[in-house]
């Protein structure tokens, strides 16, 4: 029950991660995401079969019978597509600037759906099953959220980043999205282990995990009103 509640709650958050990138497209004009049939809540057109299905669902299994309980999974779906050059304010044309506010939209959507969830705990507080599903439910969005601040190509804070940043730096940073995912997996995972071999400790997915997450759930829980003991 407990992997089936985690991966349910993964597929809700980063199906309606993607599809807040396309709508915010889509208010700024970018027909893109539209043409390519990504502006719909069916899962189908968003499921990436590698992102979606079978990492989260190896994880979780590999998780429960290794540690008796899911400590963490990791996913992602199929990228919307986006134009930059199509996008607008009337007749403000920044495709930079707009581009950060399209790769926001994911995050913002992430940290409304945890909020959504704590006010749904609020009332569910006397279904177990209810309650648990409902912080599983919390503490992905937040923890999808906060991961795709990181700021590096292609996470939304890496693409945030290219359109704050001065153009000689953005430049810079928008280069390294060539590398794709590899990027992000060898700065937050390989390199904590090798840096770990000469006592230095650099471990931001650990941070993020241990320290910001119990933070952003606490608020979470007290913007919306639910009993702090619930988790």
């Amino acid at each position: 029950m407990e992997i089936l509640l985690v991966i349910a709650a993964l597929g809700a958050a980063i199906i309606l991660h993607e599809l807040g990138h396309g709508v915010v497209a889509h208010w700024l004009g970018d027909e893109t995401a539209r043409r390519a049939g990504r502006l719909t809540l069916n899962p189908l057109r968003h499921i990436d079969q590698m992102g979606s299905i079978i990492l989260p669902l190896f994880l979780a299994v590999g998780q429960w019978l290794t540690l008796g309980r899911v400590a963490f999974l990791f996913g992602w779906a199929k990228p919307v597509p986006v134009d930059p050059f199509a996008l607008h304010i009337g007749a403000y044309r920044n495709p930079r600037r707009l581009m950060a506010l399209v790769a926001l939209a994911g995050p913002a959507v992430n940290f409304l759906l945890a909020l959504a969830g704590g006010y749904a705990l609020r009332a569910a507080m006397a279904s177990p099953v209810a309650a648990e599903a409902l912080i599983y439910f919390i503490d992905i969005n937040l923890l999808l959220g906060l991961f795709n601040l990181i700021p590096l190509p292609p996470m939304d804070g890496g693409r945030i980043a290219v359109g704050l940043l001065p153009l000689p730096l953005a430049s810079l940073l928008a280069q390294a999205e060539r590398l794709g995912i590899a990027l992000v997996l060898l700065a937050l995972f390989v390199l904590p282990l090798a840096l770990a071999q000469f006592g230095i400790r650099f471990d931001p997915f650990g941070d993020l995990i241990r320290v910001v997450l119990p933070v952003a759930e606490q608020a979470v829980l007290t913007l919306t009103g639910t009993p702090i003991g619930s988790r």
